[in-house]
């Protein structure tokens, strides 16, 4: 089994690059979900070992809908608090999971899936949705990619 410390390779300042990269590719742009693909396009494009990337959007108050993603088809919706995304918007925190089998509550969407990031979307404190990357491997995400990514989401809520 690998580990990220045996792989990773997404040193810190190519997060600083992509998110500029993303601010400048939404610049102008003020639909949601046209900002949403573009943005699940990139990343799909700047990771490797992942299987899936996208956005669940808040539907009401209590339920996360699918959104614009690059991979295999996935769970339209899910309820808060139920799986890593709904806990994690649930709780308005990252989730970083090494083993999803280890998740208690983990909904398999993709059986490929064996870990997997997980970052809220708040805009001027409203919970809109989640940021979900999977990957076929365990231990994929670090906590660097965390950091990158929460950095990531902060550039993009200021686009939708």
């Amino acid at each position: 089994m690998f580990t990220a410390t045996d792989y990773s390779d997404i040193p810190k300042e190519k997060y600083g690059q992509l998110s500029k990269q993303l601010d400048a590719l939404l610049s102008g742009e003020s639909n949601r979900y046209a900002n949403l693909s573009n943005a699940s396009a990139l990343l799909n494009q700047f990771f490797d070992r992942i299987n899936w990337v996208g956005f669940y959007l808040m539907d009401g108050e209590d339920e996360l809908v699918l959104g614009p993603f690059q991979g295999l088809p996935a769970c339209i919706r899910i309820p808060l608090g139920k799986g890593v995304c709904g806990t994690s918007a649930k709780n308005r925190e990252t989730i970083l999971v090494p083993d999803v089998n280890q998740f208690p509550g983990h909904i398999a969407c993709d059986a490929a899936s064996r870990s997997e990031i997980v970052v809220p979307l708040i805009k001027d404190g409203e919970m809109i949705g989640v940021l979900d990357i999977d990957s076929p491997e365990y231990d994929r995400f670090t906590e660097d990619d965390q950091e990158g990514l929460e950095q990531f989401v902060e550039v993009l809520v200021k686009h939708i």
